[in-house]
């Protein structure tokens, strides 16, 4: 998956990634390849990405969207 992650001032990633784990407003879910279009409101916590090298990232955060379709990830946080 392309992923990239925005804050108004910066981007903190741009890459490729294998899984995503996201602190969602009902709780943590994760994004897979080819997962199914999705947009959602992000809640306070931290974003945990597996890279395609299987390197872990992790982005705390306050609050944010994520928006995906066709393997392309964005992330939009404050």
């Amino acid at each position: 998956m392309n992923v990239k992650i925005i804050k108004p001032d910066s981007t903190l990633y741009e890459g490729a990634a294998t899984l995503i784990q996201l602190p969602g407003t009902n709780g943590l879910f994760e994004l897979l390849e080819n997962h199914a279009p999705i947009i959602s409101s992000l809640a306070q916590g931290r974003i945990r990405i597996i890279t395609d090298g299987n390197e872990e990232k992790t982005f705390d955060i306050n609050a944010g969207v994520v928006k995906g379709q066709q393997n392309d990830i964005l992330i939009l946080v404050q």
